[in-house]
């Protein structure tokens, strides 16, 4: 019974602990409006595999944006706006062509990965980016 106790109480700590997390990582405030030119939003993403962005992700996007991208990753606290719900209608109503423009040009914090990912890796994380939704 005391390990019941134990385990139930641990338990509690980790839901209270994740709960934390996110309600904080919303609760930043977002950043300045990121404008996209009118031809990059209307980009349209060639057909390329989601399973290949989840790693892309868990390389260059987790830390920050979280595993289920809801802005919620280890380095997150250290950001001083919110790293944003992909899972968000916000951010699913975006264009491919809109995430794709913001994963090559990044902004601060946000670092561009257009020198660091090739063209098909960025389409890749916009097809990873569209199973977060709700």
């Amino acid at each position: 019974m005391k390990n019941m106790k134990k385990i139930l109480f641990g338990l509690a700590i980790l839901a209270a602990v994740t709960f934390s997390q996110t309600t904080n990582a919303q609760a930043k405030p977002k950043g300045k409006e990121w404008k996209v030119p009118a031809a990059d939003a209307s980009k349209k993403s060639p057909k390329v595999d989601a399973a290949a962005g989840k790693e892309l992700w868990g390389t260059n996007c987790k830390s920050c944006h979280g595993i289920k991208g809801l802005g919620d990753g280890s380095k997150a606290e250290k950001i001083d706006i919110s790293c944003g719900d992909f899972s968000s209608k916000d951010v699913q109503s975006s264009t491919d062509g809109e995430l794709f423009f913001k994963t090559t040009a990044g902004r601060k914090p946000m670092p561009s990965f257009k020198e660091k990912l090739s063209d098909t890796e960025r389409w890749q994380l916009v097809a990873f980016i569209r199973t977060f939704k709700k």
